[in-house]
């Protein structure tokens, strides 16, 4: 019986989350620098690496990009991403010792657009909440210069 084994069936192997984060890392910071110096695709225009999730079994990797831009110009940089698929595939093979390097499958990210529209909101009711507390105020003044 296993020290990780509840049911007592066999040995059970701990997940491995601390390699997953740290492959993730790698593969991130080196499909960055692919990204600015290696592809050449018009198509990939401002696009930056947010996050990467790797599997349990580190074959498979969520590449989540953020794009500055127009709906459409998002559109056309996942779609020269996709493309570009195998041959950063390769190139992290190549900069990456592994014995199988993941499959890589790129991800809009819009958390970034999602935060800056939350922010936009939260300053707009800011916006709304002094303007309502300054009303009141410049009422009762004009109140009192009436009774005197």
């Amino acid at each position: 019986m296993g020290r990780c084994d509840p049911t007592g069936k066999g040995t059970v192997k701990m997940p491995h989350q601390y390699r997953q984060e740290k492959l993730g890392e790698l593969i991130a910071l080196e499909l960055s620098d692919l990204l600015r110096m290696r592809v050449k695709d018009p198509r990939v225009g401002f696009a930056s690496i947010t996050h990467v999730e790797v599997s349990g079994d580190l074959r498979h990797a969520k590449i989540f990009v953020s794009v500055m831009g127009t709906p459409e110009e998002q559109a056309d940089t996942m779609k020269g991403l996709k493309n570009a698929t195998g041959y950063l595939r390769h190139e992290l093979a190549t900069r990456i010792v592994l014995r199988y390097m993941p499959d890589i499958v790129f991800k809009l990210d819009t958390s970034i657009a999602e935060g800056a529209r939350i922010i936009d909101l939260i300053n707009k009711v800011e916006q709304e909440e002094r303007a309502k507390t300054q009303t009141p105020e410049v009422t009762e003044v004009t109140n009192e210069h009436n009774i005197v």
